[in-house]
């Protein structure tokens, strides 16, 4: 089957909402949010993320901690509950924008029906990106202000950008692409009419005998 210019956007739009909500999934679990070295001990690096916290040493196997007490800041809490929004909303939205495309045909299912399942898919996958950056912007902030005032000595160890907080980020701007390429295909079409593969049996009529 040949493939439509929209059926092409569906399918950009289905892959980089993958894409997006695979980044996502890895960010969560990844314990890279912050990174700390300390000056003292070059062979020892510190890494915490919004579960649990490690301790990287050198030709020593990594020790990580799941935290034990739910009293954790504030940035952190939200970004736990934010993470797990992000995935059902990338998920679902992923869910109704396949039964939306070209590809899934299924009885009589008009094409206004998938037209609106695709937009609401892609809503849902651009709506993630606030779920999905907000906790990254969050933490990066909150790590920023932690060390930002002029009483805290240079010697002190201060805590850095984990490679998460960019997966995060490049997470985010899949996912709304890939949404806005989805509402943007469900925009194409004109006729509201069942798909052709999707229509009823034909009854054969026969002539009428006088």
């Amino acid at each position: 089957m040949a493939w439509s210019f929209r059926g092409k956007v569906q399918l950009g739009g289905l892959l980089l909402s993958l894409l997006g909500w695979v980044c996502s999934c890895v960010t969560t679990i990844l314990p890279q949010w912050k990174t700390l070295n300390l000056e003292l001990n070059e062979m020892e690096t510190w890494i915490m993320g919004i579960w649990e916290v490690c301790v990287v040493r050198e030709e020593v196997a990594t020790a990580c901690k799941a935290f034990e007490s739910l009293s954790l800041p504030q940035e952190l809490q939200v970004a736990r509950i934010l993470r797990v929004a992000s995935h059902g909303l990338g998920l679902l939205g992923r869910l109704l924008s396949s039964f939306g495309s070209e590809c899934f045909r299924f009885h009589r299912i008009r094409w206004v029906f998938k037209r609106r399942l695709g937009l609401l898919g892609g809503t849902l996958e651009a709506s993630a990106l606030a779920t999905t950056l907000l906790p990254v912007s969050w933490v990066a902030h909150a790590t920023i202000q932690d060390f930002s005032g002029d009483s805290i000595p240079d010697i002190i160890p201060q805590w850095e950008f984990g490679g998460a907080l960019y997966l995060g980020g490049a997470a985010g701007i899949f996912l709304v692409l890939g949404g806005l390429l989805l509402v943007f295909s469900s925009c194409l079409g004109k006729e509201d009419v069942p798909f052709p593969l999707m229509a009823g049996p034909t009854v054969p009529r026969h002539p009428v005998l006088q």
